[in-house]
């Protein structure tokens, strides 16, 4: 689940930002992007086809934030940069955002390279050790019978039949025992005090990462400069409500200030913070705006996806464009603006209230 895997239209005006390090770094290279943090990239084979990732000055060593996709090619990078790039110091420590496989895809390779432990919040360590461990057809077909009554075609549901579990496939299961670090707490690296900001609604309990001292702020997949961040309704909470807490999650970042350097998990690192919560935020209202203009009539979740987003999608796409679409759906339902019934086919449709049958 990569952090926005549909590339929705970007959210003007991306270009008001303040964009100062305009060169990403060569693979296998990195970039000191403030003193004592340093960026390094790494490939994904999507799309969005590059992770952001940060290693700090950790005294006699180096703080890993966030490893990339568990695959082949991803270890080969780390290793020559375990080889060439790290001045001879260890890691030291591993930090990890979030679940997704692009952010803790090699934690249990790293952590056992290293002999280091796994810092992440507890909730997005379980779930990271729940789906790359789960290898029964039943999550499977639970997803089916989600994205069913979501409204999705015959081929979109034989693409999710033949996905399995796309996780387990991106990600070396991470470690059994973990430090859990949590929403206040300041982590003390080199003597600099990096503050811990929970986001959620992209995953369950993202962390974000802020230093006083030099105004950086790591933050993961929460802030974007250029796309929107994914926020989906998934099969293993079918009534889930998380653009609530996304939304929720923008006015608590406003406490970080608006001249922090934001070190984002794609694209380029920005100045611009508060601006570019706003610009986020005026997105989801405009999403809102047309999820409520498409349901004057009863609306799947499918129906509304092909609103959203208007170029064709392939089956791998829709996955995510129904998530993101049901995501809107549930949050205008829970206040009181739509309607739903389960329609003969099985399939959940919705309506706005007040709307002429």
């Amino acid at each position: 689940m990569p952090a926005a895997a549909l590339l929705p239209a970007e959210t003007p005006p991306f270009a008001e930002l303040v964009y100062p390090l305009a060169t990403p770094p060569d693979s296998g290279t990195t970039v000191e992007v403030a003193p004592g943090v340093h960026w390094l990239r790494m490939p994904l084979p999507f799309r969005l086809d590059h992770i952001n990732l940060w290693l700090l000055e950790d005294g006699p060593g180096w703080t890993i934030v966030d490893t990339g996709l568990g695959t082949e090619k991803t270890k080969q990078i780390w290793r020559g940069l375990f080889a060439d790039r790290l001045g001879g110091k260890p890691v030291t420590r591993l930090i990890c955002t979030h679940f997704h496989p692009d952010h803790m895809g090699l934690a249990g390779w790293i952590a056992a390279e290293w002999k280091v432990q796994l810092w992440a919040t507890r909730m997005e360590w379980l779930w990271g050790r729940m789906l790359s461990l789960d290898d029964s057809d039943h999550a499977i077909e639970v997803g089916i019978a989600f994205y069913a009554r979501a409204g999705m075609d015959a081929t979109g549901l034989d693409a999710l039949r033949q996905r399995g579990n796309a996780y387990r496939k991106g990600t070396v299961p991470p470690p059994s025992h973990m430090r859990a670090i949590g929403a206040g707490e300041i982590i003390q690296i080199s003597g600099r005090g990096w503050h811990v900001h929970i986001g959620s609604g992209h995953s369950p309990e993202h962390a974000c990462l802020y230093a006083p001292d030099i105004d950086v702020l790591i933050a993961g997949d929460q802030v974007l400069p250029r796309i929107s961040p994914n926020v989906s309704v998934w099969g293993s909470e079918p009534e889930d409500d998380p653009l609530a807490r996304f939304l929720a999650t923008i006015e608590r970042l406003r406490a970080i200030p608006a001249s922090a350097l934001v070190l984002p998990s794609h694209g380029l690192p920005f100045r611009g913070l508060h601006l570019r919560l706003d610009q986020l935020a005026r997105h989801h209202g405009i999403h809102f705006d047309q999820v409520m203009a498409a349901c004057t009539d009863w609306r799947s979740a499918q129906d509304v996806a092909r609103v959203l987003f208007t170029r064709e999608l392939d089956a791998h796409q829709m996955i995510f464009a129904i998530g993101e679409s049901l995501a809107h759906l549930h949050n205008l339902e829970r206040r009181g603006q739509l309607d739903r019934r389960l329609g003969e086919d099985g399939v959940i449709r919705f309506r706005a209230l007040g709307a002429s049958t």
